[in-house]
This record gives structure tokens, C-alpha cells and sequence, in this order.
């Protein structure tokens, strides 16, 4: 099945939910501490603002989610409760959270639903038929609404009953997170706005190689930094200490930079420390000055400089990966000095990715980031060109490919 260009996509505005019952499928799967609370509500407030179209049109909510990984078995502390009562706060107005997600119980909570009303499903996940994409789950999952609606692009590369199979009998539209992330992101890798940049970081080059080859033949400039950089720079005949590499992949790397050619920008100096410990004793060398002994722990200030420069003169930006270790705040500048390029820049800006996420978060600039994706696999998926399932089974408006 393709997957639907980003202006093909029907979206909730398309039909007429009026009093319909709508199964709308959000990703819910937010942090807990230890206690059960919910230490970061982001994904909840992401599906707000479809929420609330359904309630202002006077639907049936009846939201769909997962939280953590049950492995198809009911675990207590992932129960949906704190979630219901969170969203209960968010929207002024109660949200019912249903004790199971399909059976008798939930069918008859669902039938004496009035137009506005919102009730959430326990936990998917609960049931090892929702992973498998059962064909009998996502049918009894149909069986609550009249349409179904996909917010949660978090969990799109999933063909599971709930974000695929329920497509098979009903009508599959797209919510506005899900609307925003596709067409956002779409645009960038379809029809950028030049110069298009992609800054690429992260541990290792393995988890990245679908996306580099992607961006590759797209971009004008591909940043490198992070782990992944001390593979290429020990191609290019670097010595890198003792910091991590990936000798499996130094062919790889060396034909990336070779299809590359002028495209690729590595690190010209970095900051090394004796030990990955926040004590750790650090510096800033050029690259050719790494110590034997020394792992690189950041991209060094003529790096930023060089990388924000190029994104200075940027129209479109795609960022996914730290620039360093960035959990030891001493060795998270370059990727704060890159968030703040990004939150500078005029250019469309997208951040995916944890780090990267977190970074714009902390420093209060994810505001002034055209796009933050909520997505975690599938945002890097969705740049490594893949079809992802929950996005190609959304209908198409008239005039679309087939």
C-alpha cells in the first residue's frame, strides 16, 4: 500500500462528525513515576486540540491508547486512570475511563454516550491481539465508533489492530497532530525550501543509516555530530581516542561520504573529557589533537559556529540527534548552541528525536520551532522515506493517487 502524499490526506475537517461516535486513536504512552504520577503530560496536551473539535461538533469521543509495555498481559500500574483524570483537568469537563477496551462493559458505556461525552479505553496493549494486528480485536474495536480517527503519530510505523486493522471497517481519517506531523515533515523531504539542512547526531550511525541515505540525495547540507561522527572522522584517517565507534561500519560511512561529496559537514573540534562522568576532567581540541586516552564527549565552539552559520542561511531545517553526551550537562553545550541556532533561524525548523526534543524543551525555545515531533520511531522512519502503516491506510481526499 502507498503511503499518501501529504496533501491527499483526509482529515477530521473532511467529515461529518456530528453526533457521530468517533474512535479516535491518541498516543498516551506519557512518563510515570514511581507513584503512578504522570511526570510529563506533552503527548496529552498534544491531542487537545482534536479532542476538542470532536466535543465543539458534538461527538462521541471514545479515545484509544497504549501505556508502556504490558506484553499483552492487564499490569495495574499501567492502568489509563491517571491519564483519564489528567485529561479531566485539561478539558474542564469529565473524561470516563472505561475498565476494559472492548466487551460487553465498555459496549454498554459507549451506547449511553450523549453528543460532547469522552471516554477512554483501558490500555490496548492489555490484550496481545492489539500488537498482532488481530483481525478480530481491531473488528470489535470498530464496532464502538462510526469513524475512526488517527492523532497519534507516535505509534503510525505500528501495524497494530488499533493504528491499522480498525481502518478495515471504517472510514480512516486523520486528526490535526497527526495532520501536522505528516505534512510539516512531508513538505520538507517533497518540496523544501533551499537551502534545506539536516543536522544528524546520536550515538551510533547504525540506528541513522536509513535516514542519512534518505536525507542525502535531498539536502544541500547534512550536519554530522554526536557519536556517529567518530566513525566518519576515523574514516578520514582522525584518531578519536577513546570514544565510541563503529569499526562494522567504517565501509559504510566512507561510501556515505563519498556519495556525500561536499554535502557532508564533520566536527572540526570537539570536547573531550578522561571519563563520561559529570567530575570529569575536560577540554576543547581541535579534531586533529584528540588525546589516546580522552573519549569526545561534544561538538567545540568552531563546529557550532561553522554548523549555525550554515543554518543561518537555511530555509529548511530537520534536526534528529543530539550534538554530545548530552545527559552530562557539562557536555550538552554544543547541542543547547544548536537548539538556539535552530530557535534564530527564519528557516521551517524541525526537531525529532528525544534529545533533540529535550533540548528545545529545557531551553524554553520549542515555541519558536516550526515542528516538534512527537513521534519517536516513527518520525525517523517517516525520514527514512519508509511507509508507515497507520499513515497509509488514512483515506485520501477526491482527486488523490490511488
Amino acid at each position: 500500500m502507498d503511503q499518501p502524499q501529504v496533501t491527499e490526506i483526509k482529515t477530521v475537517r473532511d467529515v461529518d462528525v456530528d453526533v457521530a461516535q468517533i474512535g479516535l486513536r491518541v498516543d498516551f504512552n506519557v512518563p510515570l513515576d514511581k507513584a503512578g504520577n504522570i511526570t510529563d503530560d506533552t503527548r496529552i496536551r498534544a491531542a487537545l486540540p482534536t479532542i476538542k473539535y470532536l466535543i465543539d461538533h458534538n461527538a462521541r469521543v471514545i479515545l484509544m491508547s497504549h501505556l508502556g509495555r504490558p506484553d499483552g498481559k492487564v499490569v495495574e500500574r499501567l492502568r489509563l486512570t491517571p491519564v483519564a483524570e489528567r485529561l479531566t483537568q485539561l478539558l474542564g469537563k469529565p473524561v470516563v475511563k472505561a475498565p476494559d477496551c472492548i466487551g460487553p462493559q465498555v459496549e454498554a458505556l459507549v451506547g449511553g454516550m450523549r453528543p460532547g461525552d469522552v471516554i477512554l479505553l483501558e490500555n490496548l496493549r492489555f490484550y496481545p491481539d492489539e500488537e498482532k494486528n488481530d483481525r478480530g480485536f481491531a473488528q470489535k474495536l470498530a464496532n464502538l465508533g462510526d469513524i475512526y480517527v488517527d492523532d497519534a503519530f507516535g505509534t503510525a510505523h505500528r501495524a497494530h489492530a488499533s493504528t491499522a486493522g480498525v481502518a478495515d471497517f471504517l472510514p480512516a481519517v486523520a486528526g490535526f497532530l497527526m495532520e501536522k506531523e505528516v505534512t510539516v515533515m512531508g513538505r520538507a523531504l517533497e518540496v523544501p525550501a533551499r537551502l534545506f539542512v539536516a543536522i544528524i547526531g546520536g550515538a551510533k550511525i547504525s540506528s541513522k543509516i536509513g535516514v542519512i541515505t534518505n536525507l542525502l540525495d535531498k539536502v544541500d547540507y547534512l550536519l554530522i555530530g554526536g557519536g556517529m561522527a567518530n566513525t566518519f572522522l576515523k574514516v578520514e584517517g582522525y584518531r578519536i581516542g577513546k570514544s565510541l565507534v563503529e569499526d562494522q561500519h567504517l565501509d559504510l560511512a566512507r561510501d556515505l561520504m563519498l556519495r556525500g561529496d561536499e554535502k557532508l559537514v564533520l566536527p572540526v573540534d570537539v570536547v573531550v573529557a578522561d571519563k563520561l562522568d559529570a567530575t570529569a576532567n575536560y577540554k576543547t581540541v581541535d579534531i586533529e589533537g584528540v588525546p589516546d586516552d580522552w573519549i569526545i564527549v561534544d561538538i567545540g565552539p568552531r563546529t557550532v559556529a561553522r554548523f549555525s552559520d550554515i543554518i543561518s542561511k537555511a530555509k529548511t531545517v530537520v534536526w534528529n540527534g543530539p550534538m554530545g553526551v548530552f545527559e552530562i550537562s557539562p557536555f550538552a553545550q554544543g547541542t543547547r548552541a544548536i537548539a538556539e541556532s535552530l530557535a534564530r533561524s527564519q528557516a521551517v525548523t524541525i526537531v525529532g528525536g528525544g534529545e533533540s526534543v529535550a533540548a528545545v524543551e529545557q531551553m524554553g525555545v520549542a515555541d519558536k520551532i516550526t515542528h516538534v515531533s512527537t513521534g519517536g520511531g516513527a518520525t525517523l522512519e517517516f525520514l527514512e522515506g519508509r511507509v508507515l502503516p497507520g499513515v497509509a491506510v488514512l483515506q485520501k481526499k477526491a482527486g488523490g493517487s490511488d
